[in-house]
């Protein structure tokens, strides 16, 4: 059965920075692309990186480009997200998720909430 548990959310400060993660069970972790998603209350969830299954290739939304960096440790089955110089409208629950260009799988973790706010 395929798990997404993500961690590492909270309440910051604009111009602070979180690093998110997310442990992946019940599928080959190194076989899959990786990407962290957001949804912003009333908005579309949306991705913001991407990482290949080797960590070669990533991408970015332009939103948080220079900001956000993506990583992976294929050992541990985790994806991180280093968010730095955090902005309010970077407030949304973040979520994990297999796959480069398309969903993987149907179910989602709970997400972690981070708030960007003085």
């Amino acid at each position: 059965q395929v798990q997404l548990a993500e961690s590492g959310g909270g309440l910051v400060q604009p111009g602070g920075s979180l690093r998110l993660s997310c442990a992946a069970f019940g599928f080959t972790f190194s076989h899959y692309s990786m990407s962290w998603y957001r949804q912003a209350p009333g908005k579309e969830r949306e991705v913001v990186a991407r990482i290949s299954n080797n960590g070669g290739s990533t991408d970015y939304v332009d939103s948080v480009k220079g900001r956000f960096t993506i990583s992976r440790d294929n050992v541990k089955n985790t994806v991180y997200l280093q968010m730095n110089s955090l902005i309010p409208e970077d407030t949304a629950v973040y979520y994990c998720m297999a796959g480069w260009s398309a969903v993987a799988f149907r179910s989602w973790g709970q997400g972690t909430q981070v708030t960007v706010s003085s």
